[in-house]
């Protein structure tokens, strides 16, 4: 469920405010535990805001990044999540940080906690890897054996993906919700109202009772 709502002017304010709350979320997870884990998401969204948390002041070294899901390309691809958090996180006093990518690392599953997830969410009502009409869909909502991270394929989805099921999501201490422009917001609008998950996925989420906190700008 969205608990609270946060609205910015441009993606840049927004970009900022994001940036200054996860870094204040990874920092009481360092004091707390003595070390964070961060989970973002890939696309264009993102980039401005990755580069905005990259010159946070913390202590890099005790952070530990991974993402939400990745295509199973190689990061030689300019369609690789890895490549895009290597270009515009991973840099400066971020370049100390632990990442931790999805495809082909299994040990990407045995990852803690999050402290940290940000999500987006597409103009289908996707989030994460979990597309409409997704192969595993279910399984990736609802994990029968308790898998942590899956593969999955979607017609809306371009290559094969890796994803974090909804569970793990789910048990992050902070949950995100970052969108941007006004026809994400009516694509949100109608996930919040009736209709089943399969259409749009991000209603699992979003009927949750997990808090989410949304990010958004016009």
């Amino acid at each position: 469920m969205i608990a609270k709502e946060r609205v910015f002017e441009n993606r840049s304010a927004l970009a900022e405010a994001l940036a200054r709350d996860v870094a204040g979320d990874l920092a009481e997870a360092i004091a707390a535990r003595g070390e964070a884990v961060l989970a973002v998401s890939g696309g264009s969204t993102p980039k401005l805001f990755l580069e905005a948390l990259s010159a946070a002041d913390l202590p890099w070294a005790k952070v530990g990044i991974t993402l939400v899901d990745e295509r199973q390309v190689p990061e030689s691809s300019d369609r690789s999540n890895a490549r895009l958090v290597r270009t515009h996180l991973l840099r400066g006093k971020a370049a100390a940080a632990n990442f931790i990518p999805l495809f082909q690392n299994p040990e990407a599953a045995k990852l803690a906690r999050f402290d940290v997830a940000i999500l987006g969410m597409g103009n289908d009502g996707h989030t994460a890897s979990f597309f409409p009409g997704g192969g595993r869909l279910a399984e990736a909502l609802s994990p029968p054996n308790g898998e942590r991270l899956i593969d999955i394929s979607a017609p809306g989805a371009g290559e094969p993906r890796l994803t974090f099921t909804l569970p793990v999501l789910m048990d992050s201490r902070s949950l995100k919700l970052h969108i941007e422009g006004p026809e994400k917001k009516q694509v949100l609008a109608q996930a919040l109202g009736e209709g089943a998950v399969e259409e749009m996925p991000v209603r699992a989420l979003l009927r949750s009772p997990k808090p989410i906190t949304l990010y958004w700008c016009p």
